[in-house]
Formats: structure tokens, C-alpha cells, sequence
């Protein structure tokens, strides 16, 4: 009875076991990857992000839905197209790995950015960034958050300009859509500059 109940429990334990990225398999994959992410994931230009030290959740979460057309990245189109689930966790692995970009703040907007990124917006009911992509911006793995720290400000501009005009809708619940629909131009550039400086 013992025995049995033992090989139950790792049946069903090895059936629920999610699946591992391969780091050293994902750095053989990512030939088509490199030419915007660059080979070490740190793009570069500024409207290619830069995906190096990015939680690999995350990652697999945007390569699984720009692969199946939820999210859109005209410059993605069939890249993915021949990648089983496993590769595309490798490669998110691989570039998980890496170690973020580390970029400088424009001193002119750091005061407005820090303002957002830390305390939200009170009168707009917009939420600090730091209470999912934390204070140091590395972001929350588990959660699929992702890390901004030293992300290009250019990219994080158009992502949440996207966000606010609804032209991007893969966040959960629609987080980051509401967050950004009140936020100014000028709002937008502060927080991407400030952004940019976490280390």
C-alpha cells in the first residue's frame, strides 16, 4: 500500500512538472534573434528592446503570444513560425541569463520620471510602476512582470503609448492599458528616461 501510494504521488508530481529551459540549447537557437536583440539580448537601437536579464516567464510568455498572433510584432512575423514550445523557452533561458543593459537618466527628467515610476499619479489614479516591475525595476518573474531596468527609452515609450491607445492588449486584466491611459506625452518620456537609469 505504501509503495503504491509513493508511486502515485511521483506520477502525478511528474506530470505537473513544467519544463525547463535548456540555456546552452537556447544560445544555439538564436541566430534570428540577434540581428535586434543582439547575441548577448542588449539591442542596437532603441526601437528594438532590449531583452537581456528579462525574467524567462515573461519572455516565453511574448515569444508564445506574438508566435500566435495575440500580440503583434510586424517585425516577428514568421520567425517564430517553426519554434516548438521548448525551443522558445530555451531561448528565453538564454537570454534570461544575460546581464540587463545599463543605461544613464537625462538629468531633466529624472525628477517627473522617479515621481511616476515610484508614486503613481495620485489625481490621474495612475499606480506606481514599483508595486509590479519593483523599485529597482527588475520586475516579478513568478508574476510574469517584467523587468524595465535599463530598457531603452524609446522602446518603453512605444510600448506604452501603444498600452494607452489600446494598440497593445496582452497585460493581464488589462493592467497596463488602465495605468496608461492617463498618462501625458510628457509623462510617458519621464518615466521611460527614469526607467532607463535603474540599475
Amino acid at each position: 500500500m505504501y509503495r503504491l501510494l509513493i508511486a502515485s504521488i511521483l506520477v502525478l508530481t511528474s506530470s505537473i512538472t513544467l519544463a525547463v529551459g535548456n540555456v546552452e540549447n537556447g544560445e544555439t537557437l538564436i541566430a534570428p534573434c540577434a540581428v535586434c536583440h543582439g547575441t548577448d539580448g542588449i539591442s542596437p537601437a532603441g526601437s528594438f528592446p532590449s531583452i537581456a536579464g528579462q525574467g524567462s516567464k515573461y519572455l516565453l510568455k511574448q515569444l508564445k503570444e506574438i508566435k500566435s498572433g495575440e500580440r503583434p510584432a510586424v517585425l516577428m512575423t514568421g520567425v517564430l513560425d517553426d519554434l516548438s514550445d521548448q525551443e522558445m523557452e530555451d531561448i528565453a533561458a538564454y537570454y534570461a541569463s544575460k546581464d540587463r543593459q545599463k543605461g544613464a537618466s537625462d538629468a531633466e527628467l529624472v525628477d517627473l520620471g522617479e515621481s511616476v515610476y515610484r508614486s503613481g499619479i495620485k489625481r490621474k489614479s495612475v499606480a506606481a510602476c514599483t508595486s509590479c516591475h519593483l523599485p529597482s525595476g527588475e520586475g516579478n518573474n513568478q508574476a510574469s512582470f517584467p523587468a524595465l531596468a535599463g530598457q531603452w527609452p524609446e522602446y518603453t515609450v512605444t510600448q506604452l503609448k501603444a498600452f494607452r491607445q489600446g494598440m497593445r492588449a496582452n497585460d493581464e486584466g488589462g493592467m497596463m492599458r488602465k495605468t496608461a491611459m492617463d498618462l501625458s506625452d510628457d509623462e510617458i518620456e519621464a518615466v521611460a528616461n527614469y526607467i532607463y537609469g535603474l540599475k
